[in-house]
């Protein structure tokens, strides 16, 4: 199944789509893209980067996060046409991460009808962690 242009209007959020994330998680991770930094798997490297809680989270892992929410919203028949985001916080070990969207324009460019979205991926307080947009591009 996959949603469909004009089924979406501007104002729609996404669904709901949450992780909880841990060292388990962060060792998966960084075991497939071979990204084992100190800080993100080690407490005592973490505190020494400066976060007093010790190790965190991995900025990479909160993007995909952002692709498979994205995913899942449009199944199959749509794509992904642009991700981009910027790291502004941390996210502690065993926080529930929610990835937020919400529709701000949809138009037909390029032959494809788009739709365009602010993103954001928040902490179980609701601190913005990963502020961006994204466009996605239905049938």
């Amino acid at each position: 199944m996959s949603i469909k242009f004009s089924d979406i209007e501007i104002g729609d959020s996404l669904p709901h789509w949450s992780r909880r994330t841990s060292f388990a998680e962060w060792n998966r991770y960084a075991a497939v893209n071979d990204e084992f930094v100190p800080f993100h798997m080690d407490d005592e490297a973490g505190r020494r980067a400066g976060n007093e809680q010790g190790a965190f989270g991995m900025g990479n892992l909160r993007y995909a996060y952002i692709v498979n929410a994205l995913h899942t919203w449009i199944g199959d028949e749509a794509r992904i046409h642009e991700v981009a985001c910027q790291y502004r916080a941390i996210n502690q070990k065993d926080d529930v991460l929610t990835v937020t969207g919400t529709v701000t324009d949809k138009k037909t460019e390029e032959g494809e009808q788009r739709v365009y979205l602010d993103i954001n991926v928040v902490t179980d307080d609701d601190q913005s962690t990963c502020p961006g947009h994204a466009v996605v591009a239905l049938p």
